[in-house]
């Protein structure tokens, strides 16, 4: 999908950088004034200081990712490599520092262009110097510690797919094994089915994200799967604008939403029902709906038991985007049941 010149997702980390910046600069200004000595207005070196910082960060933080294509910088912190950092820097700090002085000389009422005194010029370059670097190695240290914890997370997600992989294999299988025995020819077509879903799932299996429209079409393989089984019992909707397909989402997503709804809302009820998955967004947050028409949950809207799949799904969810994303599952308001699953917005 279309993006501008912020990526999706990324407006709350650079507003949370922008405030830690907001919030030392004081200290900062404090500091400055005090190596000045008595003779230093602490507004006007705070003018000159947050006009230095607050240039900084455009330069460095938000340019990065509106110049992110000639940088080269990817996500998920869009940190450019050395060379072009370098390079970025030294056009940003300069034009920050001549800035920030055109700020501090308006708002003291002298000309805007007038710098500090001989004496004072390397201290003053030197310390805009290294408050704009202390600002970008903590920016880029803290980079790298999310990055490290991303990496773990995806080691931890890629355990738990292979694990989530196989145990939708057994399921299929033991229904396999149960059509054999009564209906031979429909065991034949869910088998070839199921040779046709496995040969075009092997090639993304080992894959932690792709895009929703690769999920889709894993899910509407598994449809056409259980179509066999099933026969006009399971009745399928997808509704998924195509300005969403491009989004990344965790490979097997679905899987345990729609296994959910199939076997404890559609299978129990011998006339079968409907299953509708639908895709929007919201704000930064993508959300997919999974309703059906089945059985329903318990009495009393306690949660029907998800069994190995939901539980491992909830676990994933926790553990790649935290509080960012989230399942819920209530009552669907026609009857049967809704899924609601919140994930944050990437692009592909």
């Amino acid at each position: 999908m279309s993006e501008g010149w912020l990526p999706a997702g990324a407006a709350r980390a650079l507003l949370r950088r922008l405030a830690l910046v907001l919030a030392a600069t004081p200290v900062i200004a404090l500091a400055w004034s005090w190596l000045r000595g008595p003779g230093a207005a602490f507004d006007v070196v705070l003018a000159h200081t947050l006009g230095i910082s607050l240039l900084s960060w455009a330069g460095t933080d938000a340019g990065r990712y509106l110049l992110r294509g000639v940088l080269r910088a990817g996500p998920p912190h869009y940190w450019p490599g050395p060379a072009r950092a370098a390079l970025l820097m030294g056009l940003v700090l300069p034009l920050a520092l001549l800035g920030g002085t055109v700020i501090g000389n308006l708002y003291a009422g002298v000309p805007v262009l007038r710098l500090p005194g001989a004496p004072g010029v390397a201290t003053w370059l030197g310390f805009c110097l290294a408050l704009s670097l202390g600002f970008t190695a903590l920016f880029l240290g803290k980079a790298r510690r999310e990055r490290r914890e991303r990496e773990a997370r995806e080691a931890h997600l890629a355990a738990l797919q292979a694990q989530l992989e196989p145990h939708m294999l057994f399921n299929t299988l033991a229904n396999l094994r149960a059509l054999i025995e009564i209906d031979p020819p429909r065991a034949i077509a869910m088998l070839d089915r199921l040779n046709a879903f496995l040969r075009a799932t092997l090639g993304g299996s080992l894959a932690a994200r792709h895009p929703l429209g690769e999920e889709v079409a894993r899910i509407e393989d598994f449809f056409g799967l259980m179509r066999v089984r099933m026969g006009g019992r399971l009745m399928v909707s997808i509704e998924v604008p195509d300005a969403l397909r491009g989004v990344m989402v965790p490979a097997l997503i679905l899987q345990p939403l729609v296994e959910n709804a199939i076997r404890h809302g559609i299978e129990p009820l011998p006339e079968g029902g409907a299953i509708t998955l639908r895709a929007a967004r919201d704000g930064d947050t993508l959300v997919l709906t999974l309703g059906d028409t089945g059985a329903g949950l318990p009495e009393g809207g306690a949660m029907r038991p998800g069994g190995f799949g939901l539980a491992q799904l909830r676990q994933r969810l926790a553990t790649l985007h935290g509080r960012r994303a989230g399942l819920e599952v209530s009552p669907a308001p026609g009857g049967g049941t809704l899924a609601t699953l919140r994930l944050p917005l990437e692009d592909a």
